[in-house]
């Protein structure tokens, strides 16, 4: 009973303080809340890179793929604007519909935010065409603008992953001919990123875990309460 009443106030506090941190935000207008920043660079021997007293943070590299409509999408159309990522494929029947469902809700929330938009990557980019991506959009009612889905070159795509946003991923059928399952084939990671208008990595969210989406709703507020703060300094 007790290990009951300890999980449930843990998804309670996983719930509730966000909300809680945004709405005083929003009643008492002075943010003396931080949302932190997410991978440290480091040097050639493991150690941290500072500049003075500062930590020097990981920033997403500059990238060019293609979206579902078959434009040029480089992480120039990013910059000023907060972003959710995540990688899948079209293929998937396994974790990918759950994280593409969670996206939705990110974009219905935020479908009046200019400033806020949804980026998905293919781990399957030669299946993934832009006209294979253009039907899966609709599928889940992306909005033009709002919600992109991309492909490209693949080693371009897997470098993104690994380099730039610092998740798994692999073409399993590589290493192993034998494999035919798609959903075998390819590992990729379920995690959902909250990127800032600067390109530095300020969330990390299991895309699967309803929780943890909620987590990531809050705290998109929660950065958009800070650059308003930013830009209209008391």
């Amino acid at each position: 009973m007790s290990k009951n009443f300890s999980k449930a106030g843990i998804l309670i506090a996983i719930l509730v303080i966000p909300a809680f941190i945004f709405i005083f935000l929003k009643l008492f207008g002075n943010n003396y809340y931080k949302l932190p920043y997410f991978m440290p660079e480091m040097d050639e021997h493991g150690q941290v890179l500072m500049k003075g007293a500062d930590t020097v943070f990981h920033k997403i590299p500059e990238f060019k793929l293609t979206d579902q409509n078959g434009s040029e999408f480089s992480s120039q159309q990013t910059k000023g604007k907060i972003y959710v990522a995540n990688f899948f494929f079209t293929r998937c029947g396994t974790i990918c519909p759950k994280l593409s469902s969670s996206m939705i809700r990110v974009q219905d929330l935020f479908v009046d935010s200019p400033d806020v938009m949804m980026v998905s990557h293919s781990v399957d980019p030669n299946h993934d065409t832009p006209e294979v991506l253009k039907t899966y959009a609709k599928k889940y009612d992306a909005k033009d603008g709002k919600w992109f889905f991309l492909t490209g070159d693949k080693k371009a795509v897997y470098d993104l992953a690994i380099k730039g946003y610092k998740l798994p991923i692999a073409d399993a059928s590589e290493y192993d001919k034998n494999i035919k399952n798609v959903d075998e084939m390819f590992i990729h990671s379920e995690k959902m990123m909250l990127i800032d208008k600067e390109g530095y990595i300020r969330g990390i969210y299991d895309g699967t875990f309803n929780a943890d989406v909620e987590r990531l709703i809050a705290e998109i507020k929660v950065l958009q309460e800070i650059y308003k703060d930013k830009n209209n300094p008391q």
